[in-house]
């Protein structure tokens, strides 16, 4: 049996050079996305919790390919994931997201009102496990993104999934932990990764794949019920 490590490699070494032209692909950076990105840099080495700027395009992208108006983000940060997400939901869109502190959030909801979103956006306070109970436990989801605590996943992702809509998609950010994730050693943080991983690569209500972005990205879509 031909097994995946024996496929033809077309993998690519993202030296320098090949991020900078990736990144040279991307639409312009808006007045707001650039001042976020150098308000976050400026908080020095948290920064690294803000999403790339290919991460966030294509946040946007699959937000207006589903046609999302309901999305849901897990970790807010300085909130540009949370305005790629409200870029990508359009006028009238909605765009819930959590965060277990406030500490950024006079950053993010001065660059949500600078890009005109801030209408579309909904800052839930709090633990995010316990946020997500509280949301209608109906299937209203369109696109969740999720970004917090890494041993959090495998909780946040059980209160998504039901509460996405059949064909809704699940977007997990850091998936590879640095790479540390393809390790059957793992520990720690990378250890509770690789348990999410392979969870969601069992778990028979959805279908997904895992990119090589940036830091890992899964994608997952919820099946309909005549799927299963």
């Amino acid at each position: 049996m031909t097994t995946a490590a024996q496929q033809p490699e077309k993998a690519v070494t993202i030296t320098p050079q090949v991020l900078d032209y990736v990144r040279s692909q991307l639409p312009p950076f808006t007045d707001v996305q650039r001042e976020l990105i150098d308000a976050t840099l400026a908080l020095g080495e948290v920064a690294e919790m803000q999403v790339p700027p290919e991460q966030g395009a294509l946040i946007t992208l699959l937000a207006r390919l589903t046609n999302a108006r309901v999305a849901v983000e897990v970790g807010t940060f300085t909130g540009y994931s949370t305005l790629a997400l409200a870029e990508g939901v359009g006028p009238g869109g909605r765009v819930i997201t959590c965060d277990v502190t406030d500490r950024w959030a006079g950053i993010a909801s001065a660059a949500w009102t600078a890009a005109g979103v801030a209408d579309r956006v909904e800052l839930l306070l709090g633990p995010a496990a316990e946020t997500l109970r509280t949301l209608p436990e109906e299937p209203f989801i369109d696109l969740a993104f999720l970004d917090a605590d890494k041993v959090g996943y495998l909780g946040y992702w059980e209160e998504l999934v039901p509460r996405l809509r059949p064909n809704g998609l699940i977007v997990a950010d850091n998936v590879l932990y640095a790479g540390e994730a393809a390790s059957p050693g793992a520990e720690g943080n990378a250890r509770a990764i690789r348990e999410f991983n392979e969870h969601v690569r069992r778990d028979d209500r959805v279908e997904s794949v895992l990119l090589t972005v940036a830091d890992g990205v899964t994608l997952a879509r919820r099946k309909d019920r005549e799927e299963r």
